[in-house]
């Protein structure tokens, strides 16, 4: 006979198991398979030698047991099991189950509900009325079931996708472009400076008066929202603005910016989007700058809102539709309630962007300069767009709308609200375009306007995103806004003054702020000196290259290009 070696057993005097000095059990049972198993497996054999996968009995000879998760190298003393694993296996339902009046849904053939003509085969059909009125009873709520199941998918995928359609960088950030820092907004939140008044260099253009009788709009007298296709707007950047150059040479300061451009900064903590601002040092100079066709020039709706907005950029609700839109119905809004009987009040100088006999907006351009220090002096163009005249006593007054586009978004009717809840309509707003408001809020301040003027402005039909209709214009004295908003000017500033100090610190050249598409912070980017000069401009060409049909209107070089595209559209709309 054949001697078969048990090896040693060490005996454990001490108590149970192997002594420590024995060469532990792990160790000499390595490399062996694991056999997966269910707690809820009754236990059978050890080893069971009479069953392998060929012979087992109706097995699936195409079934190949290395296409299993556990490949145990040829070794198929497994196999069967795992096998059996894999055949089991079963991804899990995520889709929520709905429930009404404690019925389980049916399991129908998915054709079943697209097709009626199929349900003789999925169902027995009884004549009895009574059943048949519940089968339709049935066949309601199912399809009831059904669209708020597509809803809910719908509106999941679009949070999903908005992450990456709208949280998505406003600046392609280039490979050789050198990150020197990031600031979290949570730094943002405490500063504090306080600056001294500022002083008025220089008012350029001219505005006309306002119309006091848009105070008595209510949404039962409503007026349409015209269009002004011939007055050209002005979105000059701080380096192209001849007024800023001139100051600039004359050292009248060693800061230089727009009023867009420090309300973006001041505000940056309550947005969400992504923007960027450039930044050029030159000698003793810093110059902050938007780019060409930056998100700047437009206005976010929606931007602070949880309900997401669709990604489809064509959308009509897309956060790039709206803000389109909500830059052409301000520019309308904003011209459409002064009086236009010729009257005006002319400053010192003329609007310093426009050609003689161009038709202009009304606008003031009041460039005013802040110190921030011994050394360092701010000038910005700030902005009024209208003036008003009460008992010789001229006020000066900023004119912005909301828009409200679809209801279901907000959650409130401004129809039905606006008159007995006012206060419920702007909450909504405050909360759903936290960022814009305060930017609106801020302009107005640093321009020094008397009088901030919010139109509520609304789509004639929610899928009609040419007409609108004026509901209300409502006046705010802008510091008891910014009050009401928690809008804090010491802070405002002291985002700027850390901005500016920060960039004064570094070498001459050009960098750009980048808001961080996802996080809560701001990044600081030094990029080449040609940067952004190529960029390509979405706005139309002189009048005298335009090569148009004689239908359209042209507009000039520097008008909007978010108004110019909406009215492109809603020419070749009207022509259709």
């Amino acid at each position: 006979m054949v001697g078969f070696d048990l090896g040693s057993v060490p005996f454990n005097s001490d108590g149970w198991g192997p002594p420590d000095s024995s060469v532990s059990v792990a160790n000499q049972i390595s490399n062996a398979p694991f056999a997966p198993f269910s707690r809820s497996d009754k236990l059978g054999r050890i080893a069971d030698w009479t069953r392998s996968l060929s012979n087992r009995p109706g097995s699936n000879s195409k079934q190949n047991p290395t296409d299993s998760a556990f490949d145990f190298s040829g070794d198929d003393s497994f196999a069967t099991l795992t096998a059996d694993e894999d055949s089991s296996f079963r991804l899990v339902d995520t889709a929520a189950k709905s429930h009404h009046h404690g019925q389980h849904r049916p399991k129908f053939n998915p054709r079943w509900r697209f097709n009626p003509h199929n349900n003789r085969s999925q169902l027995p059909q009884r004549r009895d009325e009574e059943v048949e009125a519940k089968k339709r009873e049935q066949e309601k709520e199912r399809a009831r079931r059904d669209r708020l199941y597509n809803l809910n998918r719908s509106g999941t995928n679009a949070g999903q996708r908005r992450e990456s359609a709208v949280f998505k960088s406003s600046v392609d950030i280039q490979p050789e472009w050198n990150m020197l820092d990031q600031i979290p907004f949570s730094t943002f939140s405490k500063l504090s400076f306080s600056v001294p008044e500022p002083e008025d260099l220089l008012i350029c253009g001219g505005l006309e008066f306002y119309d006091r009788s848009y105070d008595r709009i209510t949404p039962k007298n409503e007026r349409r929202l015209e269009r002004f296709k011939n007055r050209n707007f002005f979105k000059i950047t701080t380096t192209d603005d001849p007024v800023i150059r001139r100051l600039a040479n004359e050292d009248k300061a060693t800061v230089f910016a727009t009023d867009t451009i420090l309300s973006t900064l001041m505000c940056a903590p309550r947005s969400v989007y992504s923007w960027d601002i450039v930044v050029q040092r030159v000698g003793n100079k810093l110059f902050f700058d938007k780019r060409d066709g930056s998100q700047l020039d437009l206005l976010s709706v929606h931007e602070t809102s949880q309900e997401p907005l669709p990604d489809v950029k064509d959308d009509i609700n897309s956060a790039y539709s709206l803000s389109v839109e909500a830059a052409y119905i301000n520019q309308n809004f904003s011209q459409q309630v002064l009086i236009r009987d010729g009257k005006k009040l002319s400053y010192d100088e003329p609007n310093p962007f426009a050609t003689e006999g161009e038709e202009v907006a009304s606008v003031g351009y009041r460039y005013r300069r802040w110190k921030l220090d011994d050394d360092t002096y701010l000038v910005a163009r700030c902005e009024v767009q209208s003036v008003a005249e009460v008992n010789n006593q001229r006020s000066f007054l900023t004119l912005n709308a909301l828009n409200e586009f679809d209801p279901k978004y907000s959650g409130v009717d401004w129809r039905q609200k606006l008159e007995t809840q006012r206060g419920a309509v702007l909450a909504t707003e405050l909360k759903n375009n936290a960022n814009k408001l305060a930017k609106w809020t801020a302009q107005a301040l640093l321009a020094n306007a008397d009088m901030m003027k919010l139109g509520y402005v609304s789509r004639v039909h929610p899928r009609d995103h040419f007409n609108h209709v004026i509901l209300a214009v409502v006046g705010y004295k802008p510091k008891d806004f910014a009050t009401q908003i928690n809008l804090n000017t010491s802070n405002m500033w002291g985002i700027v003054k850390s901005i500016v100090d920060l960039c004064m610190k570094l070498n001459e050249g050009k960098y750009v702020l980048v808001k961080d598409p996802t996080k809560p912070q701001v990044r600081i980017y030094e990029v080449p000196p040609d940067a952004f000069e190529n960029d390509y401009v979405e706005e139309p060409l002189p009048e005298d290259e335009q090569v148009q049909p004689p239908t359209e209107d042209a507009q000039g070089a520097e008008a909007n290009a978010a108004a110019s595209e909406v009215e492109e559209k809603e020419t070749s709309t009207e022509a259709a």
